[in-house]
């Protein structure tokens, strides 16, 4: 055998199946260590993250590959969800031996064990991975009429000019309260549903859209009230109905681990008739929050003082939230919602969102649940405690910020090999309805906006220089030209392609609140929006875009080459992020490729596609004979 490693749990002669593992599932483990090494036993070495349990499996003899001995076990993985972390041991007859991790051989303890996920086999809704989500932040997307902010809670006003930057400058005590307001609603984006549907989008996740004193409304005021400034719980109503007409569901933002501290819950600063708990320890909320002492000392999520920490223990508190029948998540699904997106998942404890996604299977077993998760969420570890997030009863899925990191670095010039290990890496650790369910975008409402991370050439110092900065046209070109090869490999990719409202309309920005600037009517750049366009026909008409395996072709450098593959075919990626024109030559027995973005057709030479790929090119390549007549471009 020419393979040359002894371990490789990511290739079918080591490890079968593939990734992570359904509970009682069987696990084939193989190792190959070299025959000249002498190795007689082998044995793997198994620890459970959750259960703690640690159990030693000895290999059997299994003969010889070429110059390799082969050493093989069968096991059945645990019954109950958990982490494995795993490792060899290898030894002589005379006793010699080491150990094998994934630094290689090691004559001491592992340091980097091989992680085997086991996951619980529970319902995912598949609507979700398979669709296309649009984010939108609320007050900044569609306005029909100019508000009047008067008798709402918090201090408010409102731009008249909807092409405003959005204030920055922190107020005379030193902060910025986000206080002022564009006036987006529910109305407006039912009224733009037309435009979302052309897009092809199946899925809107709204930001926070409950009273706040806030434009961004993650200091949610009132949870069981739709905030004014967006319209009436007829307006939700409305827009999920009339969505639903075109096949598009709405997922809301829930915070809930953390209130306002000008909402009816705190009350700070008395503007409900109703005691708050920082009104009076007999309120009713009053066990919701944690003080050091009462009234001036108050658990903050990261110290900031408008945003009081809830005691998600608290029996009320849970109840209010999720077990209750007119509960916040029964009542908002109930409403029409299609799902819930759980803004600071590490904050929340494994029960509570586990309370949440049982009453969401029971009683909507159609609903989808999402978690703000920023890194690997198989083994994310937050407050010195490993989580189980994929492990079967908490999400269904996660916002795949990976994603994003890996990507743009490969396109701001990394390595494609580099994006490809971090997306196996997922691949691996996720369970497979939690990635073909990851929530994949270029940018949200907490990053820059994806045109200007890839086309700035300088990230300015002061604050008010990134407010006012705009690309130059060398920097848009250089831009523009990146963002469609993101948005080829977003839609093709498996998860669910998220366009932050207003990317595919060439928006600019820095971070908060740059990158939350009103949605430019009129004056979107044609030529993006029609390529977002056309990538989401293609996603929506392509059943193997929404659903079909994933299998990397090249990728070294500026070249990346994919396939997604389904019964109904395949389809190919091809993308050359390089500012200089590149060869690639791909396998590709059928008779022509046709490139779904031009039109164009190639014919293989002995059974291989020899291309020339331009700078900054991308492709999407399906088997197609040649039409009679049709010319075949030279490669």
């Amino acid at each position: 055998m020419s393979e040359p490693f002894v371990f490789d749990p990511r290739h079918n002669l080591c490890k079968i199946p593939f990734g992570a593992v359904s509970c009682g599932e069987t696990v084939t483990l193989r190792c190959r260590p070299l025959a000249a090494e002498g190795f007689t036993h082998c044995a793997v070495v198994l620890r459970g993250e959750f259960s703690g349990a640690e159990r030693q499996i000895e290999l059997s003899p299994d003969g010889r590959e070429g110059d390799r001995v082969r050493f093989s076990a069968e096991f059945a993985a645990p019954s109950e969800p958990d982490l494995l972390w795993y490792h060899f041991c290898l030894w002589r007859d005379d006793g010699s031996g080491c150990a094998l991790d994934r630094s290689g051989y090691r004559a001491d303890a592992p340091a980097e064990p091989w992680q085997l996920t086991v996951y619980e086999k529970t319902p995912t809704p598949q609507w979700f991975g398979e669709g296309i989500s649009y984010q939108i932040f609320p007050d900044r997307f569609c306005r029909l009429s100019v508000p009047d902010p008067e008798g709402m809670v918090g201090d408010r006003w409102v731009h008249e000019n909807w092409t405003d930057i959005p204030a920055w400058q922190p107020d005379p005590d030193g902060e910025v309260r986000n206080r002022d307001f564009f006036g987006g609603s529910l109305a407006g984006i039912t009224f733009k549903l037309p435009y979302l549907a052309d897009m092809g989008v199946t899925t809107l996740y709204l930001c926070p859209i409950f009273e706040s004193a806030s434009n961004h409304r993650y200091n949610t005021a009132d949870y069981s009230k739709i905030d004014p400034m967006l319209g009436t719980e007829g307006d939700f109503r409305e827009l999920c109905a009339k969505a639903g007409e075109y096949g598009i569901r709405v997922i809301l933002d829930g915070v809930f681990n953390h209130t306002g501290s000008q909402s009816l819950y705190f009350n700070q600063d008395g503007f409900y008739p109703t005691l708050g708990a920082a009104q009076s320890q007999d309120s009713p909320y009053a066990d919701w929050f944690s003080f050091h002492p009462w009234p001036t000392d108050y658990d903050a999520w990261w110290g900031i003082r408008t945003l009081p920490a809830v005691r998600e223990e608290s029996p009320s508190y849970v109840d209010y939230i999720i077990e209750a029948p007119d509960s916040v998540i029964r009542r908002w699904l109930s409403a029409g919602a299609g799902g819930w997106r759980l803004d600071v998942a590490d904050e929340l404890p494994d029960w509570f969102i586990e309370k949440i996604r049982a009453v969401m299977e029971r009683d909507f077993p159609d609903a989808f649940l999402l978690g703000e998760v920023w890194e690997d969420a198989s083994n994310k570890i937050s407050y010195s405690r490993r989580r189980r997030y994929l492990l079967g009863r908490e999400l269904h899925g996660v916002m795949n910020y990976p994603f994003r990191a890996a990507l743009l670095s490969y396109l701001q010039g990394g390595d494609a090999a580099l994006f490809q290990e971090a997306m196996e890496t997922l691949r691996e650790n996720y369970p497979p309805a939690a990635f073909y369910s990851a929530m994949n975008f270029l940018g949200t409402h907490d990053t820059p906006r994806v045109l200007t991370v890839l086309g700035a050439d300088v990230r300015p110092e002061s604050r008010e220089a990134r407010a006012n900065y705009r690309l130059s046209p060398e920097e848009l070109a250089r831009g523009l030209a990146r963002l469609r090869l993101a948005a080829l490999v977003l839609f093709t990719f498996p998860g669910t392609p998220t366009v932050f409202y207003g990317d595919e309309a060439g928006m600019e920005g820095f971070e908060d609140p740059f990158n939350r600037g009103p949605y430019p009517w009129g004056g979107e750049d044609p030529e993006l929006l029609s390529w977002f366009r056309r990538l989401g026909r293609l996603r929506r008409e392509q059943p193997a875009l929404r659903s079909g395996g994933l299998r990397w072709l090249y990728a070294s450098g500026p070249l990346l080459a994919f396939a997604r593959e389904s019964e109904d075919g395949g389809l190919t990626t091809l993308v050359n992020a390089s500012v200089y024109s590149c060869p690639l030559s791909l396998p590709w027995p059928e008779t022509a490729a046709a490139d779904l973005l031009t039109g164009r057709l190639f014919l293989p030479e002995g059974a291989a596609l020899k291309l020339t790929l331009p700078p900054f090119t991308g492709m999407l390549l399906r088997p197609a004979p040649p039409a009679d007549g049709a010319p075949a471009h030279p490669l």
